[in-house]
């Protein structure tokens, strides 16, 4: 998914075809020392469920940024993104094994606008749960 999309190409309803993100323990503790956001509960499985949590999660804005990753790797152009919001609508729980935990991201082009911009409506979940909810980005196409 890497090939430059073309704003006349695309209409409003175009899909994006999904794109699974593997998620494992490791990849949160990479992503702690980027971030600076050390919290237990993103690594440490006995401190997360002493918190009543099911076991370790995800940080919201690693899963956001797997999102942000699926609008640019879409769009062929990492500059190409002008405005990301999401909210965050539930946990993505890692267990600790080979499998860890996947996100899948979806997108739909919701509306064209002038100046080759679109925006984007993104769906992501993870297992049965959906963890991004009013996930949009306004998108620069060629």
């Amino acid at each position: 998914m890497t090939a430059t999309v073309k704003y006349d190409e695309v209409e409003i309803g175009h899909a994006i075809p999904a794109a699974e993100y593997a998620v494992h323990r490791v990849n949160l503790v990479m992503y702690a020392g980027a971030s600076g956001d050390f919290n237990p509960i993103h690594w440490n499985e006995r401190f997360a469920k002493a918190v009543g949590l099911p076991d370790v999660i995800a940080h919201g804005m690693f899963t956001m940024a797997e999102a942000g990753r699926f609008v640019t790797d879409w769009a062929g152009d990492p500059g190409a993104v002008l405005d990301f919001g999401v909210r965050f609508s539930s946990m993505v729980v890692v267990p600790d094994n080979e499998d860890g935990a996947v996100i899948t991201v979806s997108g739909v082009v919701e509306e064209k606008l002038d100046d080759n911009r679109v925006i984007v409506a993104l769906t992501a979940r993870s297992g049965d749960s959906r963890v991004l909810s009013k996930a949009r980005a306004t998108v620069r196409l060629a």
